[in-house]
């Protein structure tokens, strides 16, 4: 097909499946590029397996699945299957950017990314490689973006000291809702929405899409206590999990959900949150200035309590461990924190100090750059 036979709109591709923390900021992006050049075609690239069979549909995205290429730390038989699995991911990638006619890859990070930079950089038509953008979320780079980033076109990171050379340091991208947000003038809003008392200190408790246990059970172990404080609470627990819960009469409400769709709501309905320190978790919640414990779930290279860093050195939050999260824990401490509205204000501004708003465009107007110079007509940044 010749540049002349090709679609007008920019083709770009976002690789971020697996987790929220890998769709979220890929989403979020995705919605920068389309704000920017609204005839840009936007191809989400993801798994059978991942959250993003839901989401990107619901986000009004096209989704191509392919299959996954994990990269095992550890020997074993995973690690023995890895060379043939990751073939055919890559094929398969080469295909979903041949047929859109891709014009740019942007990679996040997960078992797609590293198939879809290695997709582009064999020879796609037209035949010269893609041009490939890295975003590295978190605090310490993955194995897929170590990978790509060695003939990445640009490289941008969440902090510094990801370890990706060169890389510059936006932020993570967060969609629009979030970024910009005004807690307060949507309060009564969001309380009403999910059932909330309106006026009584709110806490919001959430451990990720699959919930997580330590802080359902500490968190819903001091229900009791909770309530006979005035403090009402939003726990989005997991939909494999359930919580019971035993509040006093006359408490204000205790609302167990399984899953929150609008975030935006329940940033917006909360005093304090207690939640993981995902990258994407810290990112969200120090944008919207809300006052966070975060509990880093121990796994991997100890990323989630790096990540969580940068928001406890500023003041915006305390960082708790695992073990430590109990409902011993939350009687004691909670209650006197959400008394605490000076401390929370402190907390709240330091937290939106060190947000990150315009990531998402940074990354967009980078990737629409080098996609619009490989039509040979510039970028619409």
């Amino acid at each position: 097909m010749s540049s002349d036979d090709r679609p007008a709109g920019l083709s770009v591709v976002v690789a971020g499946g697996g987790t929220a923390g890998h769709i979220e900021p890929a989403l979020a992006v995705a919605d920068a590029v389309a704000r920017r050049d609204p005839q840009a075609r936007i191809t989400a690239l993801g798994t059978a397996r991942g959250l993003e069979t839901r989401i990107v549909p619901d986000r009004g995205y096209r989704l191509e699945l392919i299959p996954p290429a994990p990269l095992p730390r550890t020997p074993g038989m995973d690690l023995l299957k890895t060379p043939y699995r990751l073939s055919r991911s890559v094929a398969a990638a080469r295909r979903v950017l041949t047929d859109v006619q891709a014009d740019v890859v942007i990679g996040f990070g997960g078992y797609v990314a590293l198939p879809a930079y290695l997709a582009a950089r064999s020879r796609v038509r037209p035949a010269r490689r893609l041009p490939v953008v890295i975003h590295e979320a978190n605090a310490s780079a993955g194995i897929a973006n170590k990978i790509g980033a060695r003939f990445a076109d640009r490289i941008l990171a969440a902090v510094p000291g990801s370890g990706l050379a060169d890389a510059q340091v936006v932020g993570i991208p967060v969609r629009a809702a979030i970024a910009d947000l005004d807690r307060a003038a949507v309060r009564r809003q969001a309380r009403e929405f999910f059932g909330l008392d309106p006026q009584a200190p709110t806490l919001l408790v959430f451990g990720g899409s699959q919930g997580a246990q330590q802080l359902n059970d500490a968190v819903a172990g001091a229900a009791a206590e909770l309530g006979a404080a005035g403090i009402g609470v939003l726990h989005a627990h997991g939909p494999k999990n359930t919580v019971e819960v035993s509040s006093p009469d006359g408490a204000p409400a205790y609302v167990p959900v399984s899953y929150i769709d609008r975030m935006d709501l329940a940033y917006a309905a909360a005093d304090l949150v207690i939640c993981r320190s995902g990258a994407m978790t810290v990112a969200e919640i120090s944008a919207t200035g809300l006052p966070a414990v975060y509990v880093p779930l121990a796994h991997g290279n100890g990323e989630q309590a790096l990540n969580a860093q940068p928001a406890v050195q500023a003041g915006a939050a305390l960082l708790v461990d695992n073990a430590d999260l109990t409902a011993d824990w939350v009687r004691r401490e909670v209650p006197a924190l959400l008394r605490d509205t000076q401390r929370l204000a402190a907390m709240s501004e330091a937290g939106a100090g060190i947000g990150h708003r315009d990531a998402a465009d940074i990354v967009a107007a980078a990737a629409l750059e080098l996609a619009g110079a490989r039509r040979g007509r510039g970028g619409r940044a």
